[in-house]
C-alpha cells in the first residue's frame, strides 16, 4: 500500500476508516463537512427523526446536483454544435 494514507472520515457522528490516495484527501474531508453541513441544515429546518431520512435527503441534494451539472453541459454542448454549424456555413459560404 506504497503511498496510500489511512485517514479517518466522520460523517453523522460515525467514523470511517478510509485508506486513500493522498491527492484524495482533500476532497473527501471537504465532501464529509459540506455533508455534516447538509445534515445540520436538514434537522435545523425539517422535523427529522431519524439520521437515514437525513442522509437520504443529502444523497438526493448531491445526487441532483451533478445530474444538473450534466443537463446544463449537454445543453451547452447542443448550443455550441448549433454555433459551430452556422460558422462553418458561413465560412463555406464566403470560400464559395
Amino acid at each position: 500500500m506504497g503511498g496510500k494514507l489511512k485517514i479517518k472520515i466522520s460523517i453523522a457522528d460515525r467514523v470511517y476508516p478510509l485508506t486513500v490516495a493522498p491527492e484524495q484527501e482533500e476532497g473527501l474531508r471537504k465532501a464529509a463537512k459540506s455533508i455534516d453541513a447538509l445534515i445540520k441544515q436538514f434537522e435545523q429546518n425539517y422535523a427529522v427523526r431519524d439520521k437515514q431520512d437525513v442522509l437520504a435527503m443529502c444523497a438526493l441534494q448531491f445526487a441532483s446536483k451533478v445530474e444538473q451539472k450534466g443537463i446544463d453541459k449537454e445543453n451547452i454542448n447542443e448550443e455550441m454544435n448549433e454555433r459551430l454549424k452556422k460558422l462553418d456555413a458561413l465560412v463555406s459560404g464566403h470560400l464559395s
